[in-house]
């Protein structure tokens, strides 16, 4: 577990406090961001074998799509930065060079906050890399405070494990998440349900928790991290992944999704519309047989960056998604490597808001 919380200004200290003591909240991904932060795929990570080269073209892909709507910043291992300034080029990118064992930023990295002034500060949670399952972690366990230190900002450390996919918040006091992710025995096994949404309270500022049952089955490096399935795409509006076969794995945990959102409310009273987003597809990569979900996507300032496979699916669900979100520009990039290493384009990225810099 991280240290009692606390918070450092450039690597000083001062007395502990909660973040929501002192009135900070995190905001909604569609508010306005400075920058995006992307880390680059490291070549000590087995599980990328023979397509390395692939991962890197991939993540350089998401980088430049990104850079279309906002600046980003690509977090490289030391002595890997060349490499990724090659793939990703410069214009609006900027690659510095931080310890790091891999390439999730959402869930290892910095969750943001911003305060009535303005002032942002960062929410620093343990990370064990998904109960575990990848060793070595070390690195990725101190990127936050690295970035921190790097930037100025203001660091709260929070005494419980959780990764930035497992959550989404609406920027007004609701947060959701999964039962299958946060309540895993390989997480918080010494925190009760009650325990964690305090926490949750304190250091993100939510004033409700909504448990959704569960991600999807196939996410088991994840143990089905909500970012997967559902997405607040305003406040009281959220896009959920269904499916229509009952023979599917998910159809009895998707349906339960659904049956929790129609009989809760947001943090501020109001019912939930529902957007049901049912287009999926399929590819093969490296003798897997895997999904790609289009809701695994990334709010950039005025965009709406998609994972796609190079299917027929693709054209559906970018439609789709333009009718959700006729107010952006909505972009797809092929990932299907992100699904073999376990994840997709949200996973890979983090919104810096826009607010008074310390």
């Amino acid at each position: 577990m991280n240290e009692p919380a606390q918070t450092g200004m450039k690597g000083s200290t001062r007395e502990a406090a909660t973040p929501r003591a002192a009135g900070y909240r995190m905001p909604a991904e569609w508010w306005p961001h400075e920058r995006c932060l992307i880390s680059w795929p490291t070549v000590s990570r087995a599980y990328w074998g023979e397509y390395y080269l692939l991962a890197q073209a991939t993540h350089a892909a998401v980088a430049r799509a990104v850079a279309r709507f906002e600046p980003v910043m690509v977090i490289a291992n030391p002595g890997e930065g060349g490499n990724a300034k090659s793939y990703c080029g410069s214009d609006g990118i900027e690659v510095v060079e931080l310890p790091i064992d891999d390439s999730w930023i959402r869930d290892n990295g910095p969750y943001f906050l911003v305060g009535p002034d303005g002032r942002r500060a960062v929410a620093d949670f343990t990370f064990n890399s998904w109960g575990e399952k990848y060793l070595p972690f070390d690195k990725d366990a101190k990127v936050t405070r690295l970035l921190c230190e790097h930037f100025g900002w203001e660091r709260f450390a929070a005494p419980m494990v959780l990764e930035g996919g497992a959550f989404g918040v609406d920027g007004e006091g609701t947060l959701i998440t999964s039962e299958s992710c946060l309540l895993h025995p390989t997480r918080n096994p010494e925190l009760s349900r009650e325990r964690q949404e305090e926490i949750l309270r304190d250091c993100l500022g939510a004033e409700k928790v909504v448990w959704l049952k569960a991600g999807r089955t196939e996410a088991t490096d994840t143990d089905g991290h909500i970012d997967g399935v559902c997405h607040f795409v305003a406040p009281g509006r959220v896009i959920l992944h269904v499916v229509r076969e009952p023979e599917h794995v998910d159809f009895e945990n998707f349906r339960e999704n659904r049956r929790v959102l129609d009989r809760e409310t947001d943090a501020q009273g109001r019912s939930f519309e529902v957007l049901e987003m049912d287009r999926r597809t399929t590819t093969d990569i490296g003798g897997k047989h895997l999904t790609v979900t289009y809701i695994n996507s990334y709010q950039a300032n005025g965009g709406l960056i998609v994972p796609t496979a190079g299917s027929a699916y693709d054209e559906h669900a970018l439609e789709r998604l333009r009718e959700i979100f006729p107010e952006r520009e909505v972009v797809g990039v092929p990932t299907p490597v992100l699904a073999y290493g376990g994840g997709g384009i949200h996973c890979i990225t983090q919104q810096v808001p826009a607010g008074v810099r310390p």
